[in-house]
């Protein structure tokens, strides 16, 4: 007889789904084969995409796995379920409802509408579903594209929102020798056709809590989910909540979407903006990170919520900053950029 241990998954939602994991498998492949809704995209360790909390039990990394968890996070009881093996019955807490894992990413079209080199190293890409091809997505979730010829996939938020589709807009990172780059600088042309597939993530736009005020801390890139994510909330009936958005680069000459963000701000009273460069600050920068920007009167709701999207070390530095400002940890969201190889 096989032994196993029992697994339960608690749901944002109040959703909870019990199921059997065996000796040494990891918590992942047992909730699939179980048909749990958890979200999960790598399968490796390396997405963060299935990050959850144990709650009770013992589980640890299974041996010969690697992580992107620190570990002091893993201290703090944070696991990812696809490197996860249970050592005795275990409880694990995500922070997202049943209905997000419910959903299957779909495998689409798009069409090249636009490629616009908007920053010293952003790229806006624009494209279009093609006739017969459909997906839906929230506000803060990423897809993957393949890159034309090479067979790799590189992953991207769009920084539209799903009212826009058929049509999408991505903000993409430009990397010296990238696949993904060096196709969009020299490659890629308008009606050029890329295979899409998604929504992938648990890192979207709650929308529970669409009445509280909202703390948003980009660092480059990381801007195109919470554009999405503000698109969303002014998109979205009744009165705004008080809104905060801290985004920042390296440099002035590398900041982007500036004038888009100052629209927001026209048709969003309730949006402040701290615009950051960690030097070089010229009049109306502040000189530093998103993070270092953010104050104490920026938390004064216990409600607040928070969403960071960023390098993993910002992501800490706001957490931990936005923790000690007195914002609740399960109130606070984040999704951590992951280096393509």
């Amino acid at each position: 007889m096989i032994q196993t241990h029992q697994i339960t998954v608690n749901f944002a939602d109040g959703v909870s789904h019990t199921f059997a994991a065996e000796l040494g498998e990891s918590i992942l492949d047992a909730a699939i084969r179980a048909e749990v809704p958890v979200v999960y995209q790598c399968r490796a360790g390396a997405c963060a995409t299935c990050a959850c909390q144990l709650d009770e039990g013992d589980a640890a990394n299974i041996p010969g796995s690697s992580s992107t968890l620190l570990a002091s996070e893993v201290a703090q009881g944070h696991r990812l379920l696809c490197v996860t093996k249970a050592n005795s019955d275990c409880t694990f807490n995500v922070a997202y409802g049943s209905e997000v894992g419910a959903g299957v990413a779909q495998e689409v079209s798009v069409f090249i509408d636009a490629i616009e080199r908007i920053g010293s190293n952003v790229m806006r890409l624009s494209v279009e579903l093609a006739e017969g091809n459909w997906l839906e997505f929230r506000p803060g979730q990423f897809m993957q594209i393949a890159v034309p010829g090479l067979g790799v996939l590189r992953s991207y938020s769009p920084s539209s929102t799903p009212m826009t589709l058929p049509k999408m807009e991505f903000l993409i990172r430009l990397l010296p020798n990238g696949a993904m780059s060096t196709f969009l600088e020299h490659q890629a042309k308008v009606d050029d056709v890329l295979t899409l597939k998604g929504p992938y993530g648990a890192f979207f736009l709650r929308e529970e809590h669409k009445r509280s005020p909202h703390i948003f801390v980009a660092g480059g890139t990381g801007l195109a989910p919470i554009m999405s994510m503000i698109d969303r909330l002014r998109q979205a009936g009744g009165k705004k909540p008080p809104m905060l958005l801290s985004f920042g680069c390296a440099v002035p000459e590398a900041l982007f979407c500036l004038e888009d963000i100052e629209l927001r701000q026209h048709w969003l009273p309730t949006l402040k903006t701290r615009i950051c460069v960690d030097r070089n600050a010229t009049e109306g920068l502040h000189q530093g990170s998103p993070v270092s920007a953010l104050r104490q009167e920026d938390v004064t709701d216990p409600d607040t919520v928070a969403y960071l999207c960023g390098p993993q070390p910002m992501i800490a530095a706001a957490t931990a900053r936005l923790i000690e400002f007195g914002m609740k940890p399960e109130l606070i969201f984040a999704e951590q950029f992951v280096a393509s190889n």
